[in-house]
């Protein structure tokens, strides 16, 4: 249900920029959707699993704000990564 070592490297590596940059905006919001769309498929099957339904609702909030963030700084990057990613439907 984790994320891989190797699939959040991968992430970082397409999204940061580089292996390295973990931190970059767009590498931390890659990481928090893989991480709501398991946790979905896992409430999917476990409907009654508070705790994880807990986690999901944070995780949303806190890439929420990156995404905010990343709007007021850089629309284009924004744009860009929501289609990648598919955040919007």
């Amino acid at each position: 249900m984790a994320i891989t070592k190797e699939r959040k490297e991968e992430l970082v590596a397409e999204y940061g920029g580089s292996k390295e940059n973990t931190g970059s905006t767009e590498a931390q919001i890659a990481i928090f959707t893989e991480r709501i769309n398991d946790l979905t498929e896992h409430l999917k099957e476990n409907g009654q699993d508070h705790a994880s339904r807990r986690g999901l609702l944070k995780l949303v909030g806190k890439r929420r704000k990156l995404l905010n963030y990343l709007k007021d700084n850089d629309i284009e990057k924004y744009r860009e990564l929501i289609d990648d990613l598919g955040i919007r439907k």
